[in-house]
């Protein structure tokens, strides 16, 4: 568990889902911006670790972590996650935040069907399926998100996926693509959103790499234990 000073009386209570088995490509990074930037603003943080066989009551975490791994740890992690399903769909329903990275973003869904192998069934918090693919998207990419407590931003990072995503009708994209593939290379779009479900390729990390996104999400991800919060700014300029 990890602990800033508090000065604000704020907590920032963080789920981190299978923080070994599901990390590569340094999305760890992403906790360690959440944890940096909270700390700069007095806000504390409590950090705790879910692993495989462990299912805890999601809906007291205000923010939820599920990054990326390869297919041979998306099975294990596959598998577990289906016990831990209900807990997570009445966390959703309560307006946790999660943020989804690659293999975390397809394991959301209804199903991720490797190119390859066996499907592996999703939890179905996201409406939207992943389909293997014969060659892998690899590419800086960009797109634009537009949220109504932000407006039209660019959120840039690396994606590394042989995933085709397609969505449903009960998401909406996160954004439309400038640069790079996205979802599946065909419609233009990257990445979803339901209630405060985020789900994204983006690695590189994609929080370190985007303060205004962190900073969205830290918002929304308090707003759920406190109510109307705004955020002291800090000079991302350096």
């Amino acid at each position: 568990m990890g602990q800033s000073v508090n000065e604000t009386g704020m907590v920032l209570k963080i789920g981190h889902l299978y923080p070994t088995l599901m990390s590569v490509a340094a999305d760890r990074g992403n906790l360690f911006a959440i944890e940096r930037r909270c700390k700069w603003r007095g806000i504390a943080t409590e950090v705790e670790q879910i692993y495989v066989k462990q299912t805890p009551d999601f809906s007291r975490y205000d923010l939820i972590l599920f990054h990326g791994g390869a297919d041979r740890e998306m099975v294990v992690a596959a598998q577990d996650i289906q016990s831990k399903a209900t807990s997570l769909r009445e966390a959703a329903e309560s307006n946790t935040v999660f943020l989804a990275v690659c293999a975390g973003y397809q394991l959301l869904g209804h199903y991720y069907k490797p190119f390859q192998g066996p499907e592996l069934k999703g939890v179905g918090l996201l409406d939207l399926y992943t389909e293997g693919g014969k060659s892998r998207y690899m590419t800086h990419m960009a797109l634009v998100c537009d949220f109504d407590k932000t407006g039209k931003q660019i959120l840039v990072g690396y994606e590394n996926h042989s995933g085709r995503t397609h969505l449903g009708s009960h998401v909406r994209p996160l954004g439309k693509v400038m640069a790079g593939w996205g979802n599946n290379g065909e419609d233009g779009t990257e990445g979803a959103y339901y209630k405060n479900i985020y789900g994204t390729y983006l690695h590189g990390p994609v929080l370190p790499k985007n303060p205004w996104f962190t900073d969205f999400l830290i918002q929304r991800a308090l707003e759920k234990r406190y109510g109307d919060v705004k955020l002291t700014p800090l000079d991302d300029s350096t």
